[in-house]
């Protein structure tokens, strides 16, 4: 039977203080008490995807008929190799994992991975990944990459938005830490996080369907079904929607004295501003019904199909459907105005989101006798629009055209079509060398129109400012070689190397930043779909040029060794490079690629005959020309630019052990400890109220940031998972659980200015209780941020730098609910 939703152990409830207790105990095992390797050791060196149901639960049978974990099989070296004994940090997350954390996006994902921070990100309504310290909070648009390279069954998701589709019937998540790029290429500068579906499975019938509800009204309903079609031939089709209202409620419209508007448009004539007649300001323009911000409503689909006619050739290909009706994140004031609740705000932009993307991707594998041949293919395309309110609601207006100002930002199309081949030839069998090379392709044709109109006061009011960033066909050309062969010198030790060349070609082609040109008879109206900025009439001008072309490449590589100590206990070291593309920014203004080099030394060890793993990993990351990037002003115009840093270091810890005290009892436990800083760079942010610059010759404002810590990167990570099974006299099992995460403070962004723009040091928990009946029907009753702990996750100011009115996304509030589910 396959499941993703399978009945599983429950969990004693116990406090934080005793599973910190069990944890110390744990990692007090002496590595000689694992002398034996259980029988779920055994690994294949090729890299074959499963032909039968997985199976899953708390704990497996070995041959001898002991208890122990059940075996992780991760693909990290392209091959399907045993968790503890493949010589790279990761982190594998299985179908069960997954569901006992009730992931639903990558925002859920975070707190299961050492290093790892996230947020969603409000105007562009993407999810921003960290890890290790590293990340790029401006990777929201089509010039910005991400530092953390996101694959679905290793077909590379390019644009941010891939990170915020829904994650629905996985058979696992894997999280690799450090440089990825010989074998998996652009874009992995600080890692690789791989999610791989859910496949068909030949000559099996079985599937699963679950629904659910919760507060803010969510509702969720998600199911599977293998389908076999002879022997040869199998389908599975699965699907998912989940909804829930908005945290953020509509604050009441402004309620000034008509005398007191009067008074203000009167002050801002008589200072030189535009006479356009006095009126009052219309309340109605006020947001206060409809889809609130912070909600959810999306829908995915997927069609996979296998065709295995022989042992040796085997083809999975997928086609899959999302779509989002949702609303972005919005940015909350960090302090409430007086009389308003804390998940509120003054509205007067209506949130929206509507996005669609198609994707297709194909794995192709023959077995050549010794070697294995495999392409891999994909291919999605993107298109989108929404609407996000950036003025947060933070200034009151004082008439209709005084105070606020009123700030959309808007999406009025955006599209993206991408694809990606790879073809791999290597050695599927242990030899004194295994090998792998391969050639790898990508391309990318993006396009966006993105409007900021800013007014004086209201809409009703006259223009602060406005612009329309149209980038009709930014395109990029990536083409890679690889290769990586590790020497098996003998039984226990292993030395690998590893090289990759790329060459990557980006263009810009007719992408143009129109300009508000301060027209008096243009009409003093927002900027919206209906009007066309390039018709001189409308009061615009060609601001930015951005027509341009870059290219660039780089020879990143890889040595690594490793020696086993004994049949369970492994060590190993590494360097490695990293590579981002450089590019071009608004104005056509180039910036240079990033690069780092990481060493590194690990650690994995199975104790306990199985029922233990424990693995440690050290690191520090040297990097050179670190890319920076943000909207700035430049003569009045906002754009947004790149700067490279004359380099950053970062150095860090982790430990990751699961422990099977007793059959019915986990225990999964992991930390890090990180220390970031980052090297010469002046800095500025449209983001933040900073000071005027230090040096006349610079103008405008910004802020000396060398040597500051960087961002998302909490010195101190702890993450505490405890299970139970609690077997009933008839057979069912109920299953208390708890998730228990704890960070110390990190800076919101690169500034660190201050309680405004840090997260102090937080805990939070998450439980819950799981009825199993032996009919294969469950209940599963949760409560998500017990303590509702209000969670920054980044930050931004308005006003002056002198009195700042801080702002910041925040982690979901408290969230409770109950899914039901049949397996069959």
């Amino acid at each position: 039977m396959t499941s993703a939703s399978s009945r599983r152990p429950a969990i004693g409830l116990v406090t934080p203080v005793q599973l910190a207790v069990l944890a110390l105990m744990a990692g007090t095992v002496q590595a000689q008490q694992a002398s034996e390797t259980p029988a779920s050791q055994t690994v294949a060196q090729a890299a074959p995807q499963q032909d039968t149901a997985p199976q899953s639960g708390t704990a497996t049978t070995t041959a001898d008929g002991k208890q122990a974990l059940p075996q992780v099989l991760v693909t990290a070296t392209k091959r399907a190799t045993s968790l503890q004994k493949t010589p790279v940090s990761v982190t594998a997350i299985n179908a069960q994992t997954l569901e006992d954390n009730h992931v639903k996006s990558m925002l859920d994902v975070f707190n299961l991975v050492p290093s790892m921070q996230g947020t969603g990100q409000g105007d562009h309504g993407i999810v921003s990944i960290t890890l290790r310290g590293i990340g790029n909070d401006s990777a929201k648009t089509e010039y910005a990459d991400p530092e953390v390279a996101l694959f679905v069954d290793g077909v590379f998701a390019p644009r941010p938005e891939g990170a915020a589709t829904m994650l629905f019937d996985l058979d696992g998540i894997e999280v690799l830490r450090g440089p990825q790029g010989t074998l998996w290429g652009r874009n992995s500068t600080v890692g690789t996080i791989n999610m791989k579906t859910a496949k068909p499975v030949l000559r099996d019938t079985s599937g699963y369907v679950e629904g659910g509800v919760g507060n803010y009204a969510r509702m969720g309903i998600k199911g599977a079904v293998n389908i076999p079609l002879g022997d040869t031939v199998a389908a599975r089709v699965a699907f998912a929607h989940e909804q829930h209202d908005g945290y953020v409620s509509y604050q009441r419209p402004p309620n000034i004295s008509l005398a007191s508007q009067q008074a203000a448009y009167a002050a801002y004539v008589a200072g030189g501003g535009t006479a356009v007649g006095f009126q009052p300001i219309n309340t109605s323009l006020f947001v206060q019904g409809g889809d609130k911000y912070n909600a959810q409503n999306q829908t995915a689909a997927r069609l996979s199909f296998l065709v295995k006619p022989s042992d040796k050739l085997r083809w999975d290909v997928s086609l899959e459907q999302f779509a989002d009706r949702g609303t972005p994140s919005m940015s909350l004031m960090q302090t409430p105005r007086e009389g308003e609740k804390f998940w509120s705000a003054l509205i007067d932009t209506a949130p929206s989101l509507k996005r669609d993307s198609t994707s297709i991707r194909s794995r192709l594998e023959y077995d050549l006798g010794g070697m294995a041949l495999a392409y891999v293919a994909g291919y999605t395309h993107f298109k989108g629009s929404g609407t996000y309110d950036q003025d947060f609601g933070v200034n009151v207006p004082t008439s209709f055209t005084t105070g606020g100002p009123q700030q959309a930002d808007n999406t009025v199309w955006s599209k993206y079509t991408s694809h990606s081949h790879e073809v791999t030839l290597q050695s599927n069998e242990r030899q004194t060398i295994d090998w792998v090379l391969g050639l790898y392709y990508a391309a990318e044709d993006n396009g966006i129109r993105f409007d900021i109109p800013i007014m004086n006061g209201t809409q009703q009011g006259t223009v602060n400012w406005q612009g329309s960033f149209i980038q009709p066909k930014e395109t990029v050309d990536s083409t890679a070689a690889f290769g990586q062969a590790t020497w098996n010198l003998t039984e226990a030790f292993h030395v690998t190397g590893g090289l990759r060349y790329t060459h990557d070609d980006r263009k810009n082609k007719g992408g143009r930043g129109w300009f508000w040109a301060g027209n008096a008879a243009a009409p003093q109206i927002p900027l919206n779909p209906s009007v066309d900025p390039t018709i001189p009439a409308n009061g615009y001008t060609a601001g930015n040029i951005n027509d341009a072309h870059y290219t660039g490449n780089k020879t990143t590589w890889l040595a690594r060794a490793a020696y086993d100590l004994n049949k369970t206990t492994m060590v190993y070291g590494s360097v490695s490079t990293g590579y981002k593309s450089g590019g071009t920014g608004d104005g056509g203004l180039p910036y240079g690629p990033e690069t780092l080099t990481n060493y590194e030394v690990g650690y994995k060890a199975t104790l306990w005959d199985g029922r233990m793993t424990f693995n440690a990993s050290a690191y520090h990351m040297k990097f050179k020309d670190f890319q920076f990037s943000a909207p700035v002003i430049v003569n009045g115009n906002r754009q947004f630019a790149y700067s490279n840093a004359e380099g950053a270091k970062v150095s860090g810890l982790e430990l990751e052990t699961a422990v099977l005290i007793t059959p019915d009892d986990k225990l999964q436990f992991s930390a890090s400890y990180t220390k970031t800083k980052l090297g010469q760079l002046v800095a500025s942010s449209n983001d933040y109220a900073l000071p005027a610059c230090f040096d006349a010759t610079l103008g405008g404002n910004c802020v000396n940031v060398t040597g500051n810590e960087l961002p998302h990167a909490p010195k101190v990570a702890l993450q505490l998972m405890y299970e139970h099974n609690i077997p009933l006299s008839n057979g069912d099992a109920v299953a208390p659980r708890i998730s228990f995460h704890y960070q110390s403070a990190n800076w919101l962004s690169v500034f660190n200015l201050g309680d405004g723009d840090r997260q102090k040091a937080y805990s939070t928990a998450d439980i819950a209780v799981r009825y199993s009946s032996k009919r294969n029907w469950y209940a599963d009753l949760y409560v998500r941020n017990v303590s509702d702990e209000k969670i920054k996750t980044s930050a931004g100011s308005a006003g002056s730098y002198a009195n700042p009115i801080w702002v910041a996304q925040y982690a979901a509030p408290r969230t409770f609910g109950l899914n039901a589910g049949y397996n069959f």
